[in-house]
C-alpha cells in the first residue's frame, strides 16, 4: 500500500513544517473519518512524529503520517497542493474514491 506525493505537496510540507516550528521529523497526518456528505471525510493535521502503527510516506524530506485503518482508503492516493486562485490547500487525488462532495473534502468507495 501506498501513498505518492507530488512536488508541490513536498516544497509545502517542508516549509510549514519549518514555519510552525515543528521538531525534525515531524510531517502531515492524512487520515479518513466516518461523516461528510460522501460517508467519508479526508482529515489532515500536523504531528511532531508517526504513531506506533502509522505508515510514513516520504519525499524530498517531507513526511506524511497514514494510520493502517486509513490507508485502506488512500493506497493508491496522491497528494497533492494546489495553489489555484479558486482554492488553496492539500488536495487527495484518490483512485478508489467513486463519488465525491463539490468540497473536495468528503468521498464514498463502493
Amino acid at each position: 500500500m501506498t501513498i505518492d506525493i507530488s512536488d508541490n505537496a513536498s516544497h509545502q510540507i517542508t516549509k510549514l513544517v519549518q514555519k510552525q516550528g515543528l521538531p525534525a521529523g515531524a510531517g502531515l497526518r492524512v487520515g479518513v473519518k466516518a461523516g461528510g456528505c460522501s460517508g467519508l471525510s479526508y482529515v489532515f493535521d500536523w504531528n511532531a512524529g508517526p504513531a506506533e502503527h502509522d505508515q510514513v510516506f516520504e519525499k524530498a524530506g517531507a513526511r506524511v503520517f497514514v494510520d493502517p485503518k486509513s490507508l485502506t482508503f488512500l493506497d493508491g492516493t496522491v497528494l497533492d497542493y494546489d495553489t489555484s486562485l479558486i482554492s488553496k490547500g492539500f488536495v487527495l487525488n484518490n483512485p478508489r474514491a467513486k463519488a465525491t462532495c463539490g468540497c473536495g473534502v468528503s468521498f464514498s468507495v463502493s
